[in-house]
């Protein structure tokens, strides 16, 4: 049985790198200009030049894609731990109001300073977002303190994060600068734009939470066994509790300071990769959670930026279209009982 689990684990993992490897693949082959699979090749092994090619998949179409991988993991991590925190099955960031609560505070911020010709660095808005992330947690919190059912707690979140991208978008639209209302595209989720200084400031940020995660998986196996069980464990339930908020709020921050609000991804994943593994370990899960939100926001990107090429989709549009149906399979009589 154990050495079963551990093909299963084995192949499941090779699986999501295969799968990893070829949406790779597909997204530095897909954009408005044309290259061809030498062209390509020709360009990353020759790395970053002058010339057009190098240009297009160098400066533009390689930051995006291990953007889109590195936000993606961090999603899928932050609804995990978000899950394990309130023991419920379909918490995550974007459900909960947490994206939203930061994607205001970042817009807030950016607004205030671009108005007065400040540019606002890539550090300067993970701040920011963590800041409106820990307010909307604490919203959370002190809601979840008060209602016992589990139903009024996500749509008690949901509310939340609906005033809060009302707000966004309102401060957004009635901006006067023309520079600022760009942000409306940032606003619905999107992964374009990206840099290598953003690249590198969100792996650093992203793998060291992500890599604190993996280091809290004994604890978190025994809380999800249940408190009791974890304090029998020799677990500081306070400590360990302010550490999933935390860990889960700077991941959520990183996403939306870069990336604005992505639906669905923090709750579908997670499920997907618990299904897939067939077990809830979280030495396991944590790792293929990062993989699967990787594989998951590839796949939506590419999605986005093909099917109505040269259009462009919002990538929480394609996120809600696959992670959707998930969510609501999920919440079927039966189902959320077993999780």
């Amino acid at each position: 049985m154990e050495k079963r689990r551990h093909v299963r684990f084995f192949l499941s993992f090779g699986i999501l790198a295969a799968l990893l490897c070829l949406l790779f693949i597909l997204n530095v082959n897909s954009g408005s200009v044309a290259l061809s699979p030498w062209e390509i090749v020709q360009t990353l092994f020759r790395g970053a030049g002058q010339d057009t090619a190098s240009k297009i998949i160098w400066e533009i179409r390689l930051p995006r894609i291990l953007a889109a991988a590195i936000l993606g993991g961090a999603l899928s991590v932050a609804g995990f731990l978000l899950q394990t925190f309130f023991s419920n099955p379909i918490a995550g960031p974007f459900v909960l109001g947490i994206s939203s609560g930061a994607k205001f505070a970042v817009s807030l911020v950016m607004i205030g300073l671009l108005s007065r010709g400040i540019a606002v660095g890539s550090s300067g808005m993970i701040l920011a977002a963590f800041v409106g992330a820990m307010i909307s947690m604490g919203f959370v919190l002190v809601i979840s303190g008060r209602v016992g059912q589990m139903s009024v707690l996500v749509v008690c979140g949901v509310m939340i994060s609906y005033i809060c991208s009302a707000a966004t978008d309102f401060v957004v639209t009635f901006a006067d600068d023309a520079n600022i209302v760009n942000l409306h595209n940032w606003s619905m989720g999107s992964f374009s734009g990206m840099s290598w200084e953003n690249v590198q400031v969100m792996a650093i940020v992203v793998s060291t939470a992500a890599l604190l995660a993996f280091l809290m998986a004994k604890p978190i196996g025994a809380y999800q066994l249940g408190e009791v069980y974890a304090r029998n464990m020799g677990v500081n339930i306070r400590c360990f509790r302010v550490a999933l908020i935390l860990l889960s709020s700077i991941l959520s921050a990183c996403v939306t300071a870069f990336a604005g609000s992505i639906s669905f991804v923090g709750v579908a994943v997670p499920h997907l990769v618990k299904n897939m593994f067939k077990t809830a370990k979280p030495i396991v899960v944590i790792p293929g959670c990062f993989l699967g939100g990787a594989v998951f926001c590839l796949l939506c990107d590419w999605v986005a930026r093909t099917v109505f090429a040269p259009t462009e989709l919002s990538i929480s549009s394609v996120t809600a279209i696959f992670g959707a149906p998930i969510v609501i399979y999920i919440m079927l009589p039966g189902r959320m009982g077993r999780r």
